[in-house]
């Protein structure tokens, strides 16, 4: 049996469960497992500027295709609690990353070593699994079962702690010999679908409500299929964005408190069937649950059993993958149809699309400075169906989902239920390295941006172009909006006057030498007719110099984005509405009368 350290044994595995990027920041107790990948080769290795940007990172990999995991290593201590909230974010929203730290010698584990903490107990809520190794010759066995864990039932992330003596230690192991183990995931049974189908039958005004979960089974192809097949309209979720193209005629749009839009709001009260699939009823999609429930059936779908009931109780719940639900849901349903027994939905889907072209929000204004939805709408004309749009929170993200168009599967990475700042860069270069030669379009507000803008240096050193649209307004603006229901505005204005770049005003931090200065390029736009110029000529700048390229759009200071605190039937709507075509000439169906 050949012989070899356990760091070289972890990266033989690696390899062989289809890793091939990982990102992360070496240092002294990680450095044997560093010495193995360089020795190993075949894992190409991303150098962060801040170890929660390389946990961000192996996130935004791992979104972008189906099958990637991503990868963030760090040293022992520091390294592993600033990775914490990749691994929060990653677990809340079902993503798995495998987080691999160094830690001080097992002998001195409890002797307050430099840098020696308890990783795996501080990790371990936010994880599905963390282990500290103790033994060398269990690393092989550790990690499998790590791949085994990410990628069976909900996925979520591993962390592996690993000693520098355990890395150093040799042990025997055949790479030629590894295989990974069997991916164990929950199936609907035909009795469940038929009875589900039963209900749906029963019904006069159902929906489909489109989870994360069907872009984590990859099975948005038979959720559309489905959909057609039995002629019921779709509500994709924040997380389920693009498993349906945004101009199918299916696509009833989105419900929500704040990422919704008028006509899913709508169309969604008049519902009363709602079949749910891969989705968790997170609260800022359901709002107050009486509003949400009444007068509707529920058949939930969920491949985590403990997800059902969790936030309230369906009428019927099918523990079961995505996938493989829609699979047996397509074969009755094809059945029935043959027998002539599903119902003529044509009727209901149509007002759906009555509601779309009736109930929109206004993107045209002309104001200077910029309203940020004639952000949107120029984004809508300079980025097509094929874009990858990556964000995390705030103002920008809501009215971003609102007002711009999605079309495919993973063509919205958003950081759901954690929604941390500082998110979007790093998470977009992750994204950008899983697909080198696509279209990746991040959005930030300025502070979110602020928060680890120093990794857009990694995208200058490693060549990882990218398109980031800043909209700068210098105002925490989403939590300004929110202390309204206090009546103040306290401690969250980020103006100042920068002696260095006084041309800015009272806008502050001045973001084009800053990005500059990292090595990017960057655009500042101040009027409206220059957004989708600068938006062109940042994707020729990507292209060129292959680093990001951010495009700052300078708002007014002040903007309330649609949204409500309570429930869906309730949401305030602060801007005019649109009344003619021209209000909102990107929205995918031209504006209708009501």
């Amino acid at each position: 049996m050949p012989r070899m350290t356990a760091a070289r044994a972890a990266v033989e595995i690696l390899k062989r469960e289809g890793v091939s990027n990982a990102f992360g920041v070496p240092g002294a107790a990680i450095n044997p497992f560093y010495a193995a990948l360089k020795a190993a080769g075949g894992v190409h290795h991303t150098l962060a500027r801040h170890v929660e940007g390389a946990s961000h990172m192996a996130e935004g990999y791992t979104r972008a295709r189906p099958g990637n995991i991503g990868v963030c290593v760090g040293t022992s201590g520091p390294a592993g609690t600033d990775m914490i909230t990749g691994l929060y974010s990653a677990l809340a929203d079902s993503v798995p990353i495998l987080c691999i730290t160094g830690q001080a010698p097992t002998a001195v584990l409890h002797k307050e070593d430099f840098q020696a903490v308890d990783i795996a107990s501080i990790a371990a809520p936010v994880t599905k699994s963390a282990t500290t190794v103790l033994e060398a010759a269990q690393v092989p066995g550790v990690f499998q079962r790590a791949f085994h864990l990410m990628r069976s039932g909900r996925p979520g992330p591993v962390l592996i702690d690993l000693p520098i003596d355990v890395q150093l230690t040799e042990i025997e192991f055949d790479p030629g010999l590894y295989e990974p183990l069997p991916v164990h995931r929950p199936a609907a049974s035909r009795r469940q679908i038929e009875r589900a189908l039963d209900l749906l039958d029963a019904s006069e005004r159902p929906l489909i409500v489109a989870g994360g979960g069907v872009i984590n089974a990859d099975a948005s192809a038979l959720l559309v299929e489905f959909a057609e097949l039995t002629g019921v309209p779709v509500v994709p979720t924040l997380m389920g964005w693009g498993t349906i193209a945004d101009d199918h005629e299916l696509n009833a749009g989105m419900v929500g408190l704040q990422t919704s839009h008028r006509y899913g709001n709508a169309t969604f009260l008049e519902s009363d069937f709602v079949l749910g699939i891969g989705n968790r009823w997170a609260n800022r999609h359901t709002g107050r649950l009486d509003v949400y429930t009444r007068g509707r059936t529920f058949v939930h779908v969920d491949i985590e059993p403990t997800q059902l009931g969790r936030i309230f109780a369906p009428d019927l719940g099918i523990a079961s993958d995505a996938g493989a639900a829609l699979d047996l849901f397509i074969e009755v349903a094809r059945e029935r149809k043959g027998a002539g027994a599903l119902k003529d939905r044509s009727e209901w889907a149509a007002s759906t699309q009555h509601r779309r072209a009736a109930l929109q929000r206004r993107t045209h204004f002309d104001n200077v400075p910029l309203k940020p939805q004639r952000v949107y709408e120029e984004m809508n004309r300079a980025f097509g169906p094929e874009t990858r749009y990556v964000t995390t929170i705030g103002l920008s993200q809501i009215a971003g989902a609102q007002m711009l168009h999605v079309y495919r599967p993973r063509h919205w990475i958003n950081c759901g239920q954690a929604g941390p700042l500082g998110w979007t860069i790093p998470a977009a270069l992750g994204v950008a390295t899983a697909d080198p030669e696509g279209s990746v379009v991040a959005l930030s507000g300025d502070y979110d941006f602020q928060f680890m803008l120093e990794e857009l240096a990694v995208g200058a050193q490693h060549r990882i172009p990218y398109v980031h649209v800043l909209v700068n307004n210098s105002y925490l603006g989403l939590i300004r909006q929110a202390q309204r229901t206090f009546a103040v505005d306290f401690q969250v204005r980020l103006e100042f006057e920068n002696l260095n770049s006084p041309e800015l005003g009272v806008y502050g931090v001045d973001h084009v030498k800053v990005v500059e200065g990292l090595g990017c390029k960057a655009i500042r736009v101040t009027e409206p007719d220059r957004l989708l110029p600068a938006f062109e000529e940042a994707k020729k700048l990507a292209a060129e110099f292959r680093v990001p390229v951010v495009v700052e759009a300078i708002l007014e200071r002040v903007t309330n984005i649609a949204m409500s605190g309570t429930d869906i039937a309730s949401v305030n709507e602060f801007e005019d509405l649109a009344t003619e075509a021209a209000h909102a000439p990107t929205a995918v169906r031209p504006l209708a009368a009501s």
